[in-house]
């Protein structure tokens, strides 16, 4: 990192779901189609018609529109169920873009805590600042639907 490259902080996030760690894992993996807010928070918008999560390191993260074109978000670099997810992210964008994603998913008495992390701004240059405020607020509103989810 050059002295004169900005440093972004990562947005946290913090919810909890009333289910067991494997079961939140599951909701926020294979189960994300059920919850994602596609018309608004996808590529293809009101053309999306799935969302795929793949269960293993390699797997991607991607969009399915009307005409068929998947459009890949990301790929899961860590893979270590039912504690902790990694996965790149990059959407409408090509992988040399990426940020990370980590989540941890904790037991508590009620469920599990999802601690969520994104990271890694700097990739995106001047844009990275101003990208970084408006997923701070869209991940609010993706977590609050998984969470209505659960």
């Amino acid at each position: 990192m050059s002295p004169d490259t900005q440093t972004i902080a990562p947005i946290k996030k913090t919810v909890e779901v009333p289910l067991a760690p494997g079961e939140a894992v599951r909701l926020f993996t294979t189960e994300i189609d059920s919850w994602w807010p596609r018309t608004t928070h996808s590529v293809g918008e009101e053309h999306t018609t799935r969302i795929g999560f793949e269960p293993h390191e390699g797997g991607r993260v991607y969009e399915t529109t009307d005409d068929g074109t998947e459009h890949e978000w990301g790929r899961v670099t860590t893979w270590d169920p039912p504690g902790r997810i990694v996965f790149s992210w990059y959407p409408s964008r090509g992988p040399e873009t990426a940020q990370e994603i980590e989540l941890h998913f904790v037991p508590t008495d009620a469920g599990t805590r999802l601690e969520f992390e994104h990271r890694g701004w700097e990739v995106m240059g001047e844009r990275a600042a101003e990208m970084a405020a408006d997923y701070a607020s869209g991940w609010d509103t993706v977590l609050a639907r998984y969470v209505a989810a659960a």
